[in-house]
């Protein structure tokens, strides 16, 4: 039995057991992976997989537990190659980030370029996703962090470490009624107009629909994207008001547009980081949470992954203070 063979058995059920995908995957040919896995099985002494003809149908339930322990062990492996890659003070590997578009576009590239210059020979790789997508990349295994926000409870799949507070702003074009008014918008007067907002507004439990329907207001909302540019976009065109992340308005990219303060009801967000439990970070990973939210503590970070220490964050800072010092 190898890592090899128990990467490959993970691989095929990540990849829903098309054996073709996982193959692809794992940068390996199918008929080699085939026969690794007949390997595995033969050793072994048991079938991984129910087959129908020639296709995997499902997992056995010795399969099941076989593939409890391959996990373990493949996340450990991957432990010990962190670790001695840190203690040698290794310049190369490979970051995968899941997160939002608005993340993306508006807080990670200075954070990133910190990092690349740093660590020249480490790949960053993207992953923009929709806000429900993005923590099950993380625990899929196919992300080494997870950025995303929340506007009530601490996110779950793995360890979550608070960034930073943002507040969402009312963009409107100079011409708007709401741009001329003298105070800023309330939520009865945004009932009275077409919203253009992210796509995680027209979930039930969004914070928004929570903030219209405690005063008993259905929001219309006209549209939905997963990107706040294509938000702005609609806004220019005149399909409504937008409602989205303050980070994402620029004084001089956004200047034929009128950004207001959202109403009070409609709450703050906090940016989470969300790292996978008893994983050994690499320190380029490490610095890119430093460098997001520089009131963390490395040492800490890495006491509450390891699980040697209970979480106990500083409150996170305002993107007001924090977006100076993470894109000087």
């Amino acid at each position: 039995m190898t890592l090899t063979q128990l990467r490959y058995f993970a691989a095929i059920v990540d990849a829903g057991l098309n054996i073709t995908v996982a193959a692809e995957r794992v940068h390996a040919t199918q008929p080699g992976l085939s026969k690794q896995l007949k390997q595995l099985e033969d050793e072994l002494g048991f079938l991984l997989f129910a087959r129908k003809g020639r296709s995997l149908d499902s997992v056995t339930p010795a399969g099941q537990q076989v593939l409890l322990h391959t996990r373990r062990l493949l996340s450990e492996a991957g432990n010990i190659r962190s670790y001695a890659a840190n203690q040698r003070r290794d310049g190369q590997g490979r970051l995968v980030l899941a997160t939002t578009h608005t993340q993306a576009r508006f807080v990670l590239p200075a954070a990133i370029a910190r990092v690349k210059q740093a660590y020249p020979g480490v790949t960053v790789h993207l992953q923009p996703s929709g806000e429900g997508e993005v923590l099950d990349l993380l625990v899929r295994g196919e992300a080494d962090c997870a950025l995303i926000s929340s506007a009530g409870d601490v996110p779950t799949g793995g360890v979550a470490v608070p960034l930073f507070r943002w507040q969402r702003v009312v963009l409107v074009p100079k011409a708007h009624p709401l741009a001329r008014a003298a105070t800023p918008p309330t939520l009865a007067q945004l009932a009275a107009h077409p919203l253009v907002s992210y796509e995680s507004s027209i979930r039930p439990d969004s914070s928004l629909r929570r903030a219209f329907a405690e005063s008993g207001r259905v929001p219309q909302l006209a549209m939905t994207a997963r990107d706040a540019d294509l938000i702005k976009t609609y806004v220019r065109a005149g399909l409504g008001v937008g409602l989205l992340a303050e980070m994402a308005v620029s004084p001089v990219d956004d200047a034929d547009l009128v950004a207001l303060p959202a109403p009070d009801a409609i709450p703050a967000c906090i940016a989470w980081a969300v790292l996978p439990r008893e994983r050994v970070l690499r320190d380029y990973t490490l610095d890119l949470l430093t460098a997001l939210a520089p009131q963390l503590d490395r040492h800490d970070l890495r006491r509450v992954l390891a699980g040697n220490s209970e979480a106990d964050w500083p409150a996170p800072p305002s993107w007001a203070e924090l977006g100076q010092s993470i894109s000087v």
